[in-house]
């Protein structure tokens, strides 16, 4: 690996001025694993102050607009958790009422999402280990918040759904394809299943993106993109559902709210592995407008449409509920996954390899 750099103007005599922002560098000026597949320039010095990181968001480099993408949005999660939870939003119950715990846990995974984007893009340059260590954690707060819209769509979506009401299922079986099979049993397993599978799935999701940092990985970026997507396998019921029944009729808001959600992940997953637009013009794109600015923004209005129709989810809950939520089925999850998934962190970052940059 590259020797680290001296930052410039170390040793100098006299009294510290005020610092100025320290000089970009190049790609050739950085460590290996600093670099980023065809951005150029705009790489702050490693290793840098806390405070120089901070100051960072400020200043033009090629982080700054990774760190915009996430904290803007962050903001406008907050406020719309914060109307939902505590200011009652359509509803009248109190923040703490149980058919509001799956809203926390799916809140609590959003909200993690982007503050740990936020906080790896802007520390990344402190030193390669914390590098790594914030990348880690930032690929475990998408699979928290993953299993924590599992949560949410378990309790809210799904039970609403025809293709999991063993009346409707029996006989339209029967009916359409002549099978004499009793749904209820099949039924009944996978709602037994459908939360320790996606549990199982977060901590999977977590170790193969940590994995895909180290140097055997030639498509780290194609890797984690088709990672990311796996949980995204326990929404089917709600696609099966729109072939099967009438769901634009009967649920429109979840409809065109879901399948607009998948198209911006489509677009999203399209910039982070095809690096465009910087794989056409490198350097052009170095500060602004380069893929991963892309990624966040297309991740962002793919997670705004999946907040209406868990909105509208809530709502159609709360007027029949099913079954209250129970604290160990929906915050007890999250807290144990918080466990194995900080137990996974701590074992790729007590390894010997340093990993390579996202």
């Amino acid at each position: 690996m590259r020797p680290r750099l001296r930052p410039r103007g170390a040793g100098g005599r006299g009294a510290a001025a005020p610092a100025a922002p320290k000089p970009l560098l190049r790609w050739d000026e950085v460590p290996d694993d600093f670099v980023e597949c065809f951005i150029l320039s705009g790489y702050r010095r490693l290793p840098c102050t806390a405070q120089e990181c901070v100051a960072s968001v400020l200043q033009p480099t090629n982080e700054t607009l990774n760190f915009w993408t996430h904290f803007i949005p962050l903001l406008l999660f907050l406020t719309k958790f914060g109307r939902l939870l505590f200011l009652g939003g359509r509803h009248d119950l109190p923040f703490h009422h149980p058919g509001l715990l799956p809203l926390w846990c799916y809140a609590s995974g959003v909200l993690l999402t982007f503050t740990m984007s936020c906080a790896a893009h802007v520390f990344s340059c402190l030193s390669l280990r914390l590098r790594a260590a914030f990348f880690y954690l930032d690929y475990a707060s998408i699979s928290y918040y993953g299993f924590g819209s599992t949560v949410a769509y378990y309790h809210y979506l799904l039970p609403g759904l025809s293709l999991l009401d063993a009346g409707v299922m029996t006989p339209y079986l029967q009916q359409r394809l002549g099978w004499r099979v009793d749904c209820a049993r099949l039924i009944a397993a996978y709602r037994a299943l459908v939360l320790p599978v996606a549990f199982a799935l977060a901590v999977t999701c977590t170790v193969a993106c940590c994995k895909s940092r180290g140097d055997w990985c030639a498509y780290p970026f194609a890797l984690r993109t088709f990672v990311f997507v796996m949980p995204l396998s326990m929404a089917c019921p709600i696609m099966l559902e729109s072939w099967l029944f009438d769901l634009r009729a009967r649920n429109p808001t979840l409809f065109v709210h879901f399948y607009r959600r998948y198209f911006w992940l489509l677009v999203a997953a399209f910039f982070n592995v095809s690096k465009l637009p910087e794989r056409i013009q490198p350097g052009r794109f170095d500060i602004v407008g380069h893929s991963h600015q892309l990624f966040h923004i297309f991740t962002f209005l793919s997670i705004y449409d999946q907040m209406h129709y868990v909105e509208e989810g809530l709502r159609q809950f709360l007027e029949a509920p099913p079954a209250a939520p129970t604290l160990p089925g929906t915050v007890g999850y999250m807290l144990l996954l918080v466990l194995c998934l900080g137990l996974v962190i701590r074992r790729f970052l007590s390894g010997s390899d340093l990993c390579r940059e996202d």
